[in-house]
């Protein structure tokens, strides 16, 4: 589940995010990558750029927003997580998928719509949408928080029944896992875009339609943390890679065709942008809506002005 705010840097800062959403600009703009070029004031840009980010870094560590929004990402994995293995202990897939699109929807309206997902985040790394250091740190809590849940899960269910999902064919639980990702992370991406209000809803259908849908060939995780965290407690790790190569390229393919296809600011200098390292909010060009003033043509001059006041 992806955050308005994490996919879209123009934002600004708003209330800590939890599982599927960032409360802070993601990426830092004006951050090039550029090799051996020379820039005044002597060096060259890769030195002053290796320069810039690492006091670009130094701030995140020194911000408590940061912080807050990793520790975001920990808090709405546990919760994400452990409302989908507390409802995956009955039978069918239903539930599980009705639990869990509904906790991804309450996440976003609660906690500004925090990934809890590894896929997503890394879907945003290669984006250009988020932070290396960010997008670490988000992984790691949301393993952690996914731990936890698991834990706490089968602490509670005692032998462990429906914590780890079932793989019937590996290579159907591939596709499965690739499918349902893909229309979660398109969503997340799309909503994020928009700026719709209904971020929520979008997003919590697509959990649970991705859910239903691949429910009984893999149990519908899209989600490497949900896998992660009952494999641990459990030892149970039987197609585990299935869990993560799925849902990450899932994610891949859904970020990079939205970004640099889909997207109202699609463009191949975008696109060159992301190749290069460089941050693509610089080179992003929204289509005008019909109240901008560019999609009414240019002012008139003032004589003509002057003419339709008289």
């Amino acid at each position: 589940m992806a955050p308005r705010d994490a996919l879209n840097p123009s934002q600004g800062p708003r209330s800590p995010p939890g599982a599927l959403s960032q409360p802070q600009p993601l990426s830092t703009p004006g951050l090039p990558c550029a090799k051996g070029v020379a820039v005044p004031g002597g060096g060259s840009a890769r030195s002053r750029g290796a320069h810039s980010c690492a006091m670009a870094i130094g701030e995140d560590l020194r911000s408590g927003c940061f912080w807050r929004g990793v520790l975001a990402e920990a808090v709405g994995t546990f919760l994400f997580v452990g409302v989908v293995l507390g409802a995956s202990a009955g039978p069918g897939p239903l539930a599980p998928a009705l639990a869990g699109g509904l906790a991804a929807g309450g996440l976003v309206c609660t906690l500004g719509g925090p990934q809890a997902n590894p896929a997503l985040t890394l879907a945003l790394l290669c984006t250009r949408k988020l932070g290396a250091l960010r997008g670490v740190l988000a992984v790691l809590a949301q393993c952690a928080g996914a731990s936890l849940a698991a834990a706490a899960a089968r602490a509670a269910l005692q032998d462990g029944t429906g914590l780890v999902p079932r793989v019937g064919t590996a290579g159907t639980a591939l596709a499965w896992e690739t499918f349902a990702t893909f229309q979660l992370a398109l969503a997340a991406f799309a909503t994020a875009e928009r700026a719709t209000p209904q971020a929520g809803l979008a997003l919590g259908s697509a959990v649970a339609a991705g859910a239903l849908a691949a429910g009984p060939f893999s149990g519908g995780s899209m989600n490497p943390a949900r896998a992660l965290g009952p494999a641990l407690v459990t030892g149970v790790w039987d197609h585990h890679w299935v869990y993560w190569l799925g849902p990450v390229l899932g994610a891949l393919l859904a970020g990079l065709s939205y970004e640099f296809v889909l997207a109202p600011g699609a463009s191949r200098e975008k696109l060159g942008a992301c190749l290069a390292c460089r941050d693509v909010a610089l080179v992003e060009t929204p289509s005008p809506s019909p109240s901008s003033p560019s999609a009414r043509g240019p002012p008139a001059p003032p004589a003509e002005q002057d003419q339709r006041t008289a």
